[in-house]
């Protein structure tokens, strides 16, 4: 392979890593989450240096300062690379609260956190919620579950692990336990084992379709190219649950799903059974309101629900997304309008989108599947 061709594909694989975008728009946002260095200066700069903008074959990536520094890289004078921002400074502040959370025998009040912190109460929020995606009062809430679903075994009492979780009222604990955990405690606690879903795998222009539903809502709606496959990640996702094939009635529901993949201009309004974080669940949420035939990147969604630092985190969330279509995830792109992994293939992404008449950098569709 010649010179010149390495630098192409170089060029090719520092422009579809997301993170360029970030550079090309000096993302300050960015900054403290990479670095990049340039091979022609031997310098590293953050991703908001206002210094001239290399070219993409020149670049290489790095998480750390010290990892720049050993590839023979010597920090920018303009961006110093190698202080901490006060970002960076917060990001440990944040995570020894976020320890005091989880040690801590009931929940905290802002206040208390906020005078850990040595910051105001408003200015300690807005710190925690950018730096984390969730507020304070829902980080705990999200400990107590996974503490409540960790110990809320056979063996014990269900009152006792309600307490140990942190909860004050077993009453308030009981009226929210089908939201905390989409089922009775007993049924949690016996893995599931009565709980109900029906499904049926079809057929569509982008393969086979699984359409799952419970006694709440759809819990899955999944794209493949293996039906037997697809039944099989079933099971495995409710592996106590009684699993039943769709009747008539189901039938029609698949058949509304099939043809959302057909016109997915069209609005898919359905019941939904989903169970994330709180992050999870806010960008999930952001997600449905973007309109057929437009797109959002992970920044505008991570500005979008008040955390401007998390656009990893959204990219997380969306890769997580069990129902296809209901949750249009696929509408999620980079800031450069170009398409990046999709939890069906990017392939399905972008057809999807093309169906819809969204406008999209589409020309790096084989590079972005090879990076998802």
């Amino acid at each position: 392979m010649n010179m010149r061709n390495q630098k192409e594909i170089d060029a090719v694989r520092t422009a579809s890593d997301p993170r360029w975008a970030d550079v090309m728009a000096r993302n300050a946002q960015a900054d403290g989450r990479f670095f990049y260095g340039v091979r022609t200066t031997g310098v590293y700069c953050r991703p908001s240096c206002g210094s001239r903008r290399p070219r993409p074959q020149n670049v290489s990536f790095f998480d750390t300062p010290a990892q720049a520094e050993a590839a023979g890289l010597r920090p920018c004078r303009r961006c110093r690379p190698d202080r901490e921002t006060a970002p960076g400074a917060h990001t440990e502040l944040i995570a020894q609260i976020c320890r005091f959370i989880e040690e801590a025998d009931g929940e905290p009040t802002l206040d208390e956190l906020a005078r850990q912190a040595g910051m105001s109460a408003f200015h300690f929020h807005r710190v925690f919620k950018a730096i984390t995606g969730v507020t304070p009062h829902e980080y705990a809430r999200a400990h107590r579950v996974r503490k409540l679903q960790r110990d809320l075994g056979p063996a014990g009492k269900v009152t006792d692990a309600v307490y140990d979780a942190g909860y004050n009222s077993a009453g308030r604990f009981y009226a929210e336990s089908n939201q905390i955990l989409g089922m009775t405690p007993s049924e949690w606690r016996e893995g599931g084992v009565n709980a109900t879903i029906h499904f049926a795998v079809g057929e569509c222009s982008l393969g086979s379709i699984l359409v799952a539903k419970s006694e709440r809502g759809v819990c899955a709606i999944w794209l493949g190219d293996d039906p037997d496959a697809l039944v099989r990640e079933l099971q495995d996702r409710f592996p106590r649950a009684q699993l039943h094939g769709g009747d008539a009635e189901f039938e029609a529901l698949v058949a509304r799903v099939v043809g959302a993949v057909e016109h997915p201009r069209t609005r898919l309004e359905l019941p939904l059974d989903i169970r994330g974080t709180a992050f999870q669940r806010k960008v999930w949420q952001a997600l449905q309101a973007i309109s057929p035939g437009e797109t959002a990147s992970y920044t505008e969604i991570a500005r979008r629900i008040g955390a401007p630092q998390s656009v990893r985190a959204v990219a997380q969330a969306c890769a997580a997304n069990p129902v296809a279509l209901a949750i249009p995830c696929h509408r999620v792109v980079r800031s450069d309008g170009a398409l990046s992994g999709y939890r069906w293939g990017v392939e399905r992404k972008a057809a999807l989108l093309k169906r819809e008449g969204a406008a999209t950098n589409t020309a790096r569709v084989r590079d972005a599947r090879r990076g998802s």
